[in-house]
């Protein structure tokens, strides 16, 4: 049965979307929840009979991150939790390499991303055969990869990073006498991470579209328009001059923590534009300002596409075990060095 077919708001859609509603007031006009909201019921359903788990990363749109997200942060987290769960299945609402650090740690569940043609042009930048060619280059250097790369990769890692933790685990490798490590793929953390540690740093030119085009004018831009007691929150992922003018720097789970816990009167999000929108409607008292930008490739993830691929069971994300198994330990040993 083809649920899009049949899908009108009715009073049982409006009950059943009442909560979601609220949260996401701010967000839909009328007209266009009416549209929406059969979708998540739908999806919430169906999920529910086929036994299956949302995960939604913080760069989802409020329709999904609210209105069917089982499991919401960012990709690891959503891959720990989701791996802790009796669920058979997993609809990965983020970017292809989530939906495999999905099937890497949950190799016994049946994982599925909406639309396989969400990409990300940070995973891209680098293969598993550039690894092995910077191994060869740099004998005995460790790699130190960031999870926002595909199976590939983390299979010729030796340690994976967060935005989070990737200092804590280049201390962590120094520590131990590595004088030197080579991070991938992003230039940029990698920066941010070498301006406040003494271990040397070879790192890969790959860069995220989005927090690649902030610029440290936008920040003395938002700055003068604002007021000094204006909040500035960067990813790593942003350059280092952008990250030299903000406030504050930290993942997504870090801002959004931020957030949470400061409650500062005006604050600006140097990230994904989706995130900014999610993160308001949990923090009505803070009054968010733009700049962000939006990533194509997450936007490629809507809540028709999440219907279908439940009712399908697929585009279903496979990988070779053996490959799992070698990407799985870089994985490991960050939550061990961590």
């Amino acid at each position: 049965m083809n649920l899009a077919q049949n899908l009108a708001y009715t009073p049982d859609v409006e009950t059943a979307t009442a909560a979601a509603r609220v949260r996401m007031h701010g967000h839909y006009k009328d007209a266009h929840w009416r549209t929406l909201a059969p979708y998540i019921a739908a999806i919430n359903q169906l999920k529910k009979d086929k036994n299956a788990v949302i995960l939604a990363h913080n760069y989802m749109t409020p329709d999904i991150f609210f209105g069917v997200g089982d499991i919401v942060g960012d990709s690891l987290k959503l891959a720990q939790e989701a791996a802790k769960t009796s669920a058979d299945m997993i609809i990965q609402c983020g970017v292809h390499f989530m939906a495999e650090t999905s099937k890497i740690l949950c190799p016994d569940k049946k994982v599925i991303i909406p639309d396989v043609k969400a990409g990300c042009s940070l995973a891209e930048s680098i293969t598993g055969a550039d690894v092995r060619r910077l191994k060869e280059q740099y004998p005995g250097v460790p790699v130190i990869s960031y999870v926002n790369t595909s199976a590939d990769v983390k299979a010729e890692t030796d340690v994976c990073c967060t935005s989070s933790n990737a200092l804590k685990i280049v201390n962590a490798l120094g520590a131990q006498g590595h004088d030197t490590v080579i991070m991938t793929p992003d230039k940029f953390l990698a920066a941010n991470v070498a301006a406040q540690t003494k271990v040397k740093i070879i790192i890969w030119d790959g860069a995220c579209i989005v927090h690649e085009r902030f610029t440290a004018e936008d920040v003395k831009r938002l700055r003068a328009q604002h007021g000094p007691d204006l909040k500035i929150l960067a990813h790593p992922e942003c350059p280092p001059e952008v990250v030299a003018e903000s406030d504050f720097q930290g993942s997504t789970a870090q801002i959004n923590d931020y957030i949470k816990a400061h409650k500062p009167a005006k604050a600006v999000m140097l990230t994904e534009c989706s995130m900014s929108d999610n993160v308001r409607a949990e923090n009505p008292e803070v009054e968010l300002y733009g700049t962000c930008q939006l990533c194509p490739h997450m936007k490629r993830i809507t809540l028709p596409k999440i219907l279908h691929a439940l009712q399908t069971e697929g585009p279903e994300v496979v990988i070779d075990p053996a490959i799992i198994e070698r990407a799985r330990k870089p994985i490991e040993r960050m939550l061990a060095l961590s």
